[in-house]
C-alpha cells in the first residue's frame, strides 16, 4: 500500500471511531434521559399552570411552596406537561402538614369548580387529621391505619401508576401496592384505575394547613 492509501485509510478509521463515539454517546444521553426525566410541574413562584374553581384563595405561594389553607377546594394541574393527560406515571411532591391537617393528592382526575372531585382517585395527605385513614392511603379502597409521617417535618410522597396497578410510598416505604381487580365495578362512578387524567391537590378545612413543594412528575409509556 503507497503512503497516500496509508494515510486515507488512517483518515477514514479515525472517522470511523469518531462516529461510533458519537452514537455511543447519543444511545447513552437517549438512556438516561428515559431514566431519569422527572419533569416540574411547580415553579416555585406562582400558581402558572395550574387551576382552581370556587374558594381560590384556598392556595397561595410562601416561600417557594404551594401553602393549602381555607374551605374546601382543589387546585388542578392544567399545564403543559403532557397536555396535562396522564395516564402511566410516577409522582412525587414533598408534603409536611401541621397538626391536625386533612389534604390530599388526587390522580386521573379533571377540573371541576367545586365539591369533592367526582372523577379520579385520591391519595391521602393525613398524619393526625380525626379521619383515620392516614397519609399514603388510597383513598377509600386500600386505606393505611398507620402514621407514617409526623407532622411538622417535610416527607416525600410517592405515586406510581402503571395500568391498574398502584404503588404508594412515603419517605421509599411501600404503604400501598394495589391492583384494580378486573371483575370488580370501580368504585363511587370513578372509573378504572386504567384510565387517564390530571393531577389535584386538594384543600379539605378551614382548620388544616398543608404545604407541598418540589412536584414532579415522570411520564410512563402507555
Amino acid at each position: 500500500m503507497n503512503t497516500f492509501n496509508r494515510h486515507k485509510s488512517y483518515k477514514m478509521k479515525k472517522k470511523f471511531i469518531a462516529l461510533n463515539m458519537f452514537v455511543l454517546l447519543l444511545v447513552s444521553s437517549t438512556l438516561f434521559s428515559q431514566t431519569d426525566n422527572w419533569i416540574s410541574l411547580f415553579d416555585g413562584k406562582s400558581l402558572d399552570g395550574w387551576k382552581v374553581g370556587n374558594n381560590a384563595s384556598t392556595f397561595s405561594i410562601d416561600s417557594g411552596m404551594i401553602k393549602v389553607n381555607g374551605n374546601t377546594a382543589h387546585l388542578f394541574y392544567e399545564g403543559p406537561v403532557n397536555n396535562h393527560r396522564f395516564k402511566n406515571f410516577e409522582f412525587k411532591a414533598d408534603v409536611m402538614t401541621k397538626p391536625h391537617s386533612n389534604s390530599g393528592i388526587y390522580f386521573h382526575t379533571q377540573f371541576q369548580d367545586s365539591s369533592w372531585p367526582q372523577i379520579g382517585y385520591e391519595v391521602q395527605v393525613n398524619n393526625s387529621h380525626t379521619d383515620w385513614r392516614r397519609t399514603g392511603s388510597l383513598y377509600g379502597i386500600d386505606d393505611v391505619k398507620e402514621v407514617v409521617a409526623p407532622d411538622n417535618v417535610w416527607f416525600t410522597e410517592y405515586i406510581k401508576v402503571v395500568g391498574s396497578h398502584v404503588i404508594v410510598k412515603i419517605n421509599d416505604k411501600t404503604v400501598v401496592d394495589y391492583t384494580q381487580p378486573t371483575n370488580v365495578p370501580p368504585p363511587d362512578k370513578k372509573g378504572p384505575i386504567d384510565s387517564s387524567g390530571t393531577f389535584a391537590l386538594q384543600g379539605h378545612d378551614p382548620g388544616s394547613t398543608v404545604y407541598f413543594k418540589n412536584i414532579m412528575v415522570k411520564v410512563l409509556p402507555d
